[in-house]
């Protein structure tokens, strides 16, 4: 494509979230680099002067601690990296609320765990809590609350979290600032043959195929996590950026239109927060295995899943829990809120709806999942 005929995906947005990586933050593991921060500060106030809503994602937090606490390597014990992050996470936040007051913004430190977008009341008081700030043109700070989480629930990497936070915010485009230029049809350092892709459509099958490992010994991020983090953003209708957060201005750059990293499309329309919140559900309680005349149902139709297209259920759950909705080959078509308990539900499967009552004793809904309350993916 001409670089003339390209159009930045950021052009225009007016809600982005920018995800910064270690390397981009920190003297390569030394500790922060006030210099970088104070030069993201200065473009973030640039685009909030053109009237945009930023949400930053920002690592560092580990490698700070490790700095503070005299470590060289990066621990691999789930609780020594919850120490340091919590020791690194107040200079992170110290050094931001250092760098932006000089422009007369405030900021937010926002600590989030998968918990926190998988209960709806949670999910609820976050976004309207984000929300608010952006209102307030006030720069929330997010990292993955790292001090309590659970190794079986953490997001892994913010990669995967500012994909989340887009989705909840409702983003426009989500930013993924790396130390690379952005992807290639193969790893540049080991392949000479790699070309650069400048534009694509997020969620095509063959960018995961194409994207490598993890890159940068400060880091847990590869390429990989970028293509599946502008993946789950498309969900809810955020265009993705992945960038060289190497380049000068790179964000004044990339909402002026100009042509920088690789821009993956999101074809889907924005879709109601509600299904946002349940296709962003990173752990589900269990699955239903639904016949071939369900799926269609489902993902032709746009109806309710009833009992009688359901042939087995695996796992526990309970009413109200996110489950998850799969084919006879495993594959995962849907997930959605399911009115009834495993133990129930296994009971009324292949059954039609006007017998739930003479089975379980009572009926509450005549659906399994109604299709307000399920997202086909």
């Amino acid at each position: 494509m001409n670089p003339l005929e390209f159009k930045s995906l950021a052009q225009g947005a007016k809600v982005i979230v920018v995800k910064v990586g270690s390397s981009l933050v920190t003297n390569e593991g030394n500790g922060l680099d006030r210099a970088a921060i104070a030069a993201w500060a200065l473009q973030i106030t640039a685009l909030v002067q053109q009237g945009k809503q930023i949400v930053l994602v920002s690592s560092g937090a580990v490698a700070e601690g490790m700095q503070r606490l005299g470590w060289k390597k990066r621990p691999i014990a789930l609780n020594e990296l919850q120490a340091a992050a919590a020791v690194g996470q107040m200079g992170l936040v110290q050094m931001y609320e250092s760098c932006f007051s000089q422009h007369a913004l405030h900021t937010a430190q926002v600590l989030l765990t998968h918990a926190d977008l998988a209960d709806r009341k949670r999910y609820l008081n976050a976004r309207s809590t984000l929300r608010t700030l952006l209102d307030m043109k006030v720069i929330p700070i997010i990292n993955e609350n790292d001090t309590v989480v659970t190794d079986e629930i953490r997001f892994g990497d913010n990669d995967t979290l500012g994909s989340l936070v887009a989705n909840l915010i409702e983003a426009d485009v989500l930013v993924i600032l790396t130390d690379q230029q952005g992807l290639y049809s193969a790893d540049p350092r080991k392949d000479a043959r790699a070309s650069f892709i400048q534009n694509a459509t997020a969620g095509d099958a063959t960018l995961e195929l194409m994207a490598g490992g993890a890159g940068s010994s400060v880091g847990t991020g590869g390429m990989l996590t970028k293509v599946l983090a502008a993946k789950r953003a498309a969900r809810s209708g955020a265009h993705t950026v992945i960038a060289s957060g190497r380049e000068p201005d790179v964000l004044i750059r990339l909402s002026a239109g100009e042509a920088i990293g690789t821009h993956l499309e999101a074809t889907q329309m924005k879709t109601a927060a509600r299904k946002q919140w349940l296709a962003d559900h990173l752990r589900t309680s269990g699955k239903l295995v639904l016949d071939a005349g369900a799926v269609k149902v489902l993902q032709q139709e746009g109806k309710s899943l009833l009992p009688i297209g359901v042939i087995a259920v695996e796992g526990y759950f309970e009413r109200g829990d996110v489950v998850a909705c799969v084919d006879g080959l495993g594959k995962e078509i849907a997930r959605g809120l399911v009115n009834y308990s495993a133990s129930e539900t296994a009971r009324i499967t292949r059954k039609p709806s006007t017998e739930i009552e003479a089975i379980l004793g009572y009926v509450d809904e005549a659906e399994l999942i109604h299709r307000d309350n399920l997202v086909v993916l």
